[in-house]
């Protein structure tokens, strides 16, 4: 097989790239000339620079590929620019998508997101559940659900696209969770917010191995949710610090966790600073749950991810 993957130097898609090589696969990396390209270091793959707005870029990547794997997109929570999020999430998979109708690929892989389910009030769901939330979380969340729209308008005219929907991925050189891991190992983590807070996780490697599956196995046109399971904030500090030695964090009080996020909002506003707490973020860790079951893909594509508990040793082993 030879595969496109956009946003191949980034977290989940680099680890695409090496899943996709060990399996003796061609691989076609879209990205820009300012990527940072260490994660892919070593790595024998045909390299292509543009974004995924650039449509020209977009068919020389696409010629003579059989799979599209589209991971790119604009992750971050709090003081964010939504125009160039909705120009990289939205207007960007547009592109994806109207390129790969274009040239004819067998099979399209999005890498989409449990948060467009939105608020599920911590009820678990599956596949076939149908947004509730009215408005949006964040611009991240209102970009994702549109960007999947988009998807499944594409997959009823005909385009065999897959649509694989992560919980939370982990993995040693996660750029979201990874360096809270690393403050808690060196022993300089001693607060944090909610620990009741539920939260999906699956391994990177295991996120990886979904979307060969998908390309290999995924009826177009579905959903399928990938999580390995979830469990709380102080479920998960309670693991790694069982494994590690080091003592969890104990838990800010709710208000003092409010106030801190009202406060540091504006500041971070007026000087484009992301500030390590704002509203929106205070808004996930209190105000939203989404909670999903992973049936459908064990059993339609066969996928057998490592437990949570493995994974979250595997941080400590590997931080």
């Amino acid at each position: 097989m030879k595969a496109l993957v956009t946003g191949a130097s980034g977290f989940t898609g680099s680890h695409l790239v090496k899943a996709l090589k060990e399996r003796g696969n061609e691989v076609v990396c879209l990205v820009r000339k300012s990527s940072d390209l260490s994660r892919l270091a070593n790595q024998q793959v045909e390299w292509v620079y543009g974004d995924i707005t650039d449509r020209s870029a977009l068919k020389q990547a696409m010629n003579g590929v059989d799979t599209v794997f589209h991971i790119a997109a604009y992750v971050e929570l709090g003081i964010v620019d939504a125009a160039k999020m909705a120009q990289i999430n939205v207007e960007g998979t547009r592109a994806v998508l109207e390129t790969a109708q274009a040239a004819g690929v067998s099979k399209v892989v999005y890498c989409s997101t449990i948060g467009v389910f939105g608020d599920t009030q911590g009820r678990v769901i599956d596949e076939t559940f149908q947004r509730e939330q009215k408005d949006f979380s964040s611009a991240y969340d209102v970009t994702k659900y549109e960007a999947q729209k988009l998807v499944d308008e594409f997959a009823a005219k005909g385009l065999p696209v897959v649509s694989i929907l992560p919980s939370g991925i982990f993995g040693a050189d996660d750029p979201h969770f990874g360096p809270v891991v690393k403050q808690f190992l060196k022993g300089g983590l001693k607060l944090w917010a909610r620990g009741k807070r539920i939260t999906g996780i699956v391994h990177v490697d295991d996120l990886a191995i979904a979307l060969l599956l998908a390309a290999e196995r995924g009826k177009p046109g579905d959903w399928y949710i990938i999580s390995a399971g979830d469990m709380t904030t102080r479920e998960m500090f309670e693991i790694l610090s069982r494994e590690s030695g080091v003592p969890a964090p104990k838990e800010t009080p709710e208000f003092i966790v409010r106030l801190a996020g009202n406060l540091l909002d504006p500041i971070g506003r007026l000087f484009s600073w992301q500030p390590p707490l704002s509203r929106e973020r205070v808004h996930y860790v209190y105000d939203r749950c989404v909670r999903v079951d992973a049936s459908k893909a064990r059993r339609e594509l066969g996928w057998q991810p490592r437990s949570v508990e493995a994974t979250l040793s595997e941080l400590v082993q590997r931080s």
